[in-house]
């Protein structure tokens, strides 16, 4: 359950965390099982805080609360919950309930449940929705996974491209139907092909006359159904989309994409790309069991054992001048740190570079030779501090500039491997969020030790 040592202290104003003064009354309801009180208590919070609490809940208070807020579940909840904690709580719901919550979803929103639930579950959810709802969640599960076909929403508004704004106006006042929320009117033409859409602002404020072609947007761009759906996120960024009409093989209107998902996805591959290069796993949540999220991290810490064993191979071929010059031990600690963490750097900008399309092969070797010259400027002003250091510390004025010239050499191969290395993983169809850390760590490590105990035995003997 939420730690409520602290129930007096309340965030401070623009803090968007859920406060104990929010949260007192809920527990309270529930531990009472005061199903009036609860729903009271939960009223006033947006559906996104509701799934927060319940992620920061522990079981079986956290089933208990779903089951007791019964037929007041708002669907929406589901939709904002952790994929982690979707099918506990859709098994928590009662059927009706369960029926009540989907209905209240857009079929893009109840494609996205339905591709984290089990196959019962998601039986469940298919029968709980209308005949027309059921088929086209039905029709968008049948596109690939990741692709704009399980992204996009049947709910759009189209009109045919030879309208003029009354005939738009009219239509829409008569509908009663349309979408809660929509931003554009797709014009078509007689095949059901989108040629173009009107924003809700620019048919309201335009004279009846005036064709819909003439005010329709610059920005029109259309999404293919098998588009991946990284690929749409991007296009919905760089030329800031609101919505963009989805079609089928044959250039047909199948559905519609908004910018509230194509963000939702963009967010997904930042948090992807963060979580694949600290090696925990893409699918990596708070709420994981101990033995799964140790499943997802042991990989990763087998492929460091392989590479720290390299590093100490490395290590090994220079142990005697280690063991006539004991200092050397403990600076190689200090250029290994420094190598990697540079390399760190220069990788984290690369790999994100890639992922928004800003480092081409256009721009690679600019790119290259900036991360290069970094390393070197920053390599020559702490060799100078870690060569007084070292003269300082060990009294040995070559041992300085024996770590002086390490540090230069490895900081400068790692601002080069740091961009080089997942360029070239990208280039072979491999993640380099997702492999590039062990290699950079692994290049750091043996040319920084490789370079500090190879110029001691040169300098020092």
């Amino acid at each position: 359950m939420l730690d409520e040592t602290h129930t007096d202290d309340v965030p401070e104003e623009g803090d968007y965390e859920l406060d104990q003064v929010t949260i007192r009354p809920i527990l309270s309801a529930v531990r009472a099982g005061d199903a009036e009180a609860l729903a009271a208590a939960l009223e006033p919070l947006h559906a996104a805080d509701i799934a927060d609490l319940l992620e920061q809940l522990h079981e079986p208070f956290r089933s208990q609360l779903v089951r007791l807020y019964g037929r007041a579940f708002d669907g929406e909840i589901l939709s904002e919950l952790d994929e982690a904690l979707r099918e506990d709580i859709v098994g928590a719901l009662a059927p009706e309930v369960l029926a009540d919550a989907v209905r209240e979803l857009e079929t893009d929103d109840v494609v996205d449940l339905i591709e984290d639930l089990d196959q019962p579950q998601a039986a469940a959810v298919l029968e709980a929705l209308d005949a027309s709802d059921r088929v086209a969640v039905e029709s968008s599960l049948a596109y690939p996974e990741e692709s704009a076909g399980r992204l996009m929403q049947r709910e759009l508004v189209v009109a045919p491209e030879h309208w003029d704004v009354g005939q738009a106006i009219d239509y829409l006042r008569s509908q009663d139907d349309l979408p809660e929320q929509f931003y554009h009117v797709i014009l078509v033409d007689p095949r059901m092909r989108p040629t173009g859409y009107v924003t809700l602002g620019r048919i309201m404020g335009s004279p009846r006359e005036v064709p819909l072609q003439h005010i329709a947007e610059d920005s029109f761009r259309i999404i293919p159904a098998l588009q991946d759906e990284a690929e749409v996120a991007y296009a919905f960024n760089q030329y800031h989309l609101i919505s963009a009409p989805v079609v089928d093989g044959h250039d047909r209107l199948v559905g519609v994409i908004t910018i509230d998902d194509a963000m939702a996805i963009l967010d997904e591959e930042h948090e992807e790309d963060i979580l694949r290069l600290a090696g925990v796993g893409e699918e990596s949540r708070l709420s994981d069991r101990v033995i799964d999220t140790t499943k997802r991290r042991f990989p990763w810490l087998a492929v460091n054992l392989v590479t720290s064993i390299l590093a100490s191979l490395v290590i090994a071929q220079f142990d005697a001048v280690i063991a006539q010059f004991v200092a050397l031990a403990v600076l190689m600690p200090i250029v290994a740190s420094m190598g990697g963490n540079a390399g760190t750097q220069s990788l984290t900008v690369a790999v994100r570079a890639l992922a928004t399309k800003d480092l081409t092969s256009a721009n690679l070797w600019r790119v290259v030779r900036r991360e290069v010259l970094v390393g070197a400027i920053n390599g020559v002003v702490f060799a100078v501090v870690m060569g007084i250091v070292g003269v300082i510390w060990f009294g040995t004025p070559m041992l300085g500039l024996v770590i002086g010239v390490a540090m230069v050499i490895n900081l400068i191969i790692a601002g080069l491997a740091g961009v080089i290395v997942p360029v070239t993983l990208e280039r072979m169809d491999i993640d380099p969020a997702l492999a590039s850390g062990a290699f950079v760590t692994t290049v750091t490590d043996v040319v920084g030790f490789f370079a500090f105990l190879g110029l001691a035995a040169v300098m020092l003997l």
